[in-house]
């Protein structure tokens, strides 16, 4: 069952997190995606074979680390209204996608937590199960996508804190950035435990107010 939900729930929510930078990069002035129909919930458009399906899949399956990608947003930066502030906010829209299905799925939660007594049997335990995989799902890639390595969301907020000769040197590094990230998540050790710690805080603040309303 774990196998089950977690696939479906690790693409939605992929998926959700893409549509969000393309639907604010169109609000920006860049319709680049929107042209190439990355502004759907079809996940097809979005996924990516390796870092989507095969990657998650052989990870999980394997009881490693959680790790995988979708097909980057294309994004035109010379047609935004605002620049440099544009560029942050569509960069920070996947992850508040994420964080904001994150709080509806706790609120889900709670609300069967609630509803329990009139709920059919077993189907309650289904249902938190599904809600806290999408939780913990969902607070990883926020978190995941804040670290400041190239090409993640938050290397964006970084390259404008820079220098500019400095940023365009920062940013040119993210052809290496995903080879830089698998080295570090599986060469060394301690990494991914430090990225979990917040997501670990999180959801057991979303376990707290879920536990509220038993």
């Amino acid at each position: 069952m774990d196998f089950v939900l977690f696939i479906p729930i690790l693409i939605a929510s992929i998926v959700v997190h893409e549509v969000a930078h393309a639907w604010q990069a169109r609000r920006e002035g860049d319709d680049t995606a929107e042209r190439l129909g990355r502004i759907t919930l079809n996940p097809i458009p979005h996924l990516d074979l390796v870092g989507s399906i095969i990657l998650p899949t052989v990870l999980y399956m394997g009881g490693g680390v959680l790790f995988g990608w979708a097909k980057p947003v294309p994004v035109d930066p010379s047609k935004f209204r605002d620049h440099p502030w544009s560029d942050i906010r569509v960069s920070m829209a996947g992850i508040v996608a994420n964080l904001g299905l994150a709080v509806i799925l706790t609120l889900f939660a709670a609300s069967v937590a609630a509803l329990g007594g009139f709920l059919p049997q077993g189907s309650q335990r289904i249902l938190q199960q599904f809600a806290f995989q999408g939780i913990f799902i969902n607070l990883l890639l926020a978190v995941f996508n804040l670290i400041p390595i190239p090409p993640l969301d938050g290397s964006h907020v970084m390259a404008k804190l820079l220098p500019p000769g400095l940023a365009i040197r920062y940013q040119a590094a993210g052809r290496y950035g995903f080879l830089i990230l698998m080295g570090l998540v599986f060469l060394v050790p301690g990494t991914f435990g430090v990225l979990l710690t917040p997501v670990y805080w999180l959801m057991g603040l979303a376990d707290g107010f879920v536990r509220m309303w038993i």
